[in-house]
């Protein structure tokens, strides 16, 4: 079967038993207060304002009805923006609060001479369109697009307006908000408005806010499954009775573990391309793969004991490499001779996809429970089990003398603390 892989990610991986089918992860809820920069709660690829953190907006600081906050925080909608994509243009009316949970954003002006004007950059935590909270919201002045790839949640005014109906306390502090004496503008472009009294005193200082989750993440197995079915002439052939379906089941094995392989990558549910954390993931810095954007992204966590690429981009890793002078080392890994870097082994892994566009990512992950990394779950002890996990089960003999099997796997994977997976995003291959 020219389609067996070597599975790097499923030999790297500490493999944990479930039982019950599903593997909770309890995290504790760690957030800045008073830092001027919005955070989220990040569960898989869903996106969620931590309803507290909406107190770092002008003009909600120093609200504390948590219920409200709540209210607003559930109505903000996840969207996601390729780059180049504009997310508002200059002109139309400010309709929504956009929040940037991942990714970079330019602000473009207009300048002197009707020319554009590149007026910052916006990255996670930041956010624009307050305005839209405002009794007579103004128009756009400036246009922003995505720079990456980014992921924005929008409230867009008329949601928040039907909270403001609904809530008395909200009303009586957005009017005193819009009463308030307007202070200089903040690095948003946006009034920084003192709430409390019309004079400014001493800030402040960040605080750290240190809850647990209310609804931990709770990993579900996900299952490959196929029929397997084989006429009763091919198991009598040569009078070998069960060499023929013995390989027939084999071959039927390896393409539910290639299969596994593709999954722990990129399913929704539980791959670690999907469910790393945004504050992990990294851009490049100029595209290829450099020396410099691998240690930065292995300097993000503590025992980092596998980097993971397509081979196309080890390949573009290497191009760099001899470009300054520099020879990554090797090791030797179950009689297999790798490359690493930092003495880190770089894993080959075809299950990683590669954009039209001729990009891709790597990841780096520390492993293990003990080490509170990434790790691999599976259910064994499944009856018919013909290897640790896998399933084979005789599901009868049909009129025309074909006999069927039903193969099936569980599995799954968790990253116990955010910082256990980081991704390089945005590694060009094609230069």
């Amino acid at each position: 079967m020219q389609g067996i892989t070597p599975r790097w990610l499923q030999r790297s991986l500490p493999w944990v038993r479930v039982q019950a089918g599903s593997y909770r992860v309890n995290r504790r809820l760690t957030h800045m207060v008073g830092d001027g920069r919005v955070e989220f709660v990040i569960t898989g690829t869903d996106v969620r304002v931590i309803p507290r953190e909406l107190g770092e907006l002008a003009a909600l600081r120093g609200y504390e009805d948590d219920a409200t906050l709540t209210a607003l925080a559930d109505r903000f909608v996840q969207r996601e923006y390729g780059p180049g994509e504009v997310i508002v243009e200059s002109g139309g009316s400010v309709d929504r609060l956009v929040l940037i949970a991942h990714g970079k954003v330019n602000r473009v002006g207009v300048g002197e001479y009707d020319e554009e004007t590149l007026l910052g950059t916006l990255i996670d935590g930041d956010h624009f369109g307050v305005e839209a909270l405002a009794e007579e919201p103004d128009e756009w002045q400036d246009t922003f697009t995505a720079v990456t790839r980014c992921t924005v949640l929008t409230l867009w005014r008329t949601e928040f307006q039907e909270v403001l109906d609904r809530s008395e306390t909200l009303r009586a502090h957005i009017a005193q908000a819009r009463s308030a004496p307007e202070r200089p503008h903040n690095r948003f472009g946006e009034a920084d408005i003192e709430l409390a009294s019309g004079h400014v005193g001493e800030p402040d200082l960040p605080g750290t806010f240190v809850d647990y989750e209310l609804k931990p993440r709770e990993y579900e197995l996900g299952v490959a499954q196929t029929v397997l079915r084989v006429h009763s002439r091919v198991v009598d052939l040569y009078n070998q009775p069960m060499n023929q379906l013995h390989q027939q089941l084999r071959l039927t094995v390896e393409a539910l573990h290639e299969r596994r392989e593709h999954d722990l990558f990129n399913n929704p549910e539980f791959g670690l391309l999907h469910n790393a954390d945004l504050r992990q993931r990294i851009p490049t810095r100029n595209g290829p793969p450099t020396p410099d954007d691998l240690d930065e992204l292995i300097s993000r966590r503590r025992k980092t004991r596998y980097i993971l690429a397509h081979p196309r981009a080890i390949a573009a890793f290497g191009r760099e490499c001899s470009h300054r002078g520099v020879y990554p080392g090797t090791a030797d890994m179950g009689g297999q001779a790798v490359t690493t870097w930092r003495g880190i082994p770089v894993l080959p892994c075809d299950k990683i996809p590669i954009s039209g566009t001729g990009s891709t990512s790597i990841l780096a992950m520390r492993v293990g429970e003990e080490d509170e990394g990434v790790i691999g779950l599976h259910q064994i002890g499944l009856p018919d089990e013909c290897e640790p996990g896998v399933s084979v089960r005789f599901m009868g003999i049909s009129e025309k003398a074909i006999i069927s099997y039903l193969v099936s796997t569980y599995y799954s994977a968790a990253i116990l603390v955010p910082d256990a997976l980081g991704v390089l995003e945005n590694v060009e291959i094609g230069r």
